[in-house]
């Protein structure tokens, strides 16, 4: 068993392009499917989970965040991809190490899910970890090969991948200071030739080739992805009632927010 984990990363310097008009100059984190936007639901989670401090990397409408941060100041630090236009996630990645250096959480602005991932993810006893889910048919999905249990290939083309599918990929995933710094490492050689380069489908398949990256399966999770106008049909209308009622039964951080 690892030791504990009291850090989060949130990537959200992206933009909704593919949501409704009126949602493309707001930051995704900041839909709202019940009295909170999204992003603020999941830090609530996090803190229920002991995480003590969460890095918010922004690009798009970046102040909203910043101002979401002098709200909670006691647990989130924002961190700028000022280059979020013209990169991919992993350039999002490697900032967060300006204010960590792991272990963390990692995970994605737009996600709505349900406790659980947080729990798998912490109490498995690699450091290492990335979760799927069974199949959603949400559309968009990315899905994830593995071999033994580990990581091996990602694809939204799953004939394309170089091994079974496991399941689909959550975007919630456990990094340790080892894996961070060999995903740098990585990186940092892929980004003289592009940054479009991703930390999942890109970074962690390249470091998997080398590093054991076990992929925990739950397969009746609750959770989405809000990239366009069916994916937020479908967590309003399908996953977020359960999801509300799961975190009711967590208890209260009592921070702001």
């Amino acid at each position: 068993m690892t030791g504990p984990i009291h850090t989060a990363v949130i990537l959200a310097a992206g933009r909704g392009t593919r949501l409704a008009a009126e949602w493309r100059d707001r930051p995704k984190g900041f839909l709202r499917l019940g009295e909170q936007p999204i992003i603020v639901e999941s830090i609530r989670r996090l803190v229920a989970h002991d995480i003590r401090e969460v890095v918010i990397v922004t690009g798009h409408a970046a102040t909203d965040y910043e101002e979401l941060a002098r709200s909670w100041p006691a647990v989130i630090r924002t961190v700028h991809n000022e280059r979020f236009a013209e990169s991919g996630s992993m350039v999002s990645l490697d900032r967060a190490a300006t204010l960590t250096s792991g272990p963390f959480l990692l995970l994605e602005s737009d996600l709505v899910y349900e406790p659980r991932a947080l729990a798998v993810l912490l109490a498995h006893p690699a450091p290492d970890a990335v979760l799927l889910s069974g199949p959603t048919a949400a559309g968009d999905e990315v899905f994830v090969a593995t071999r033994d249990g580990l990581l091996a290939d990602m694809s939204k083309d799953p004939a394309q991948l170089t091994a079974p599918v496991a399941g689909e990929l959550v975007g919630i995933s456990k990094i340790s200071a080892g894996l961070f710094s060999r995903m740098r490492t990585i990186a940092a050689a892929a980004f003289a030739h592009s940054l479009f380069y991703d930390y999942e489908t890109d970074c962690l398949v390249a470091a998997a080739r080398e590093w054991p990256i076990p992929c925990p399966v739950v397969p009746d999770l609750l959770w989405g992805e809000i990239d366009d106008a069916r994916h937020l049909r479908r967590a309003r209308e399908t996953l977020y009632p359960a999801i509300a009622a799961l975190d009711r039964a967590l208890p209260s951080d009592g921070a702001s927010g």
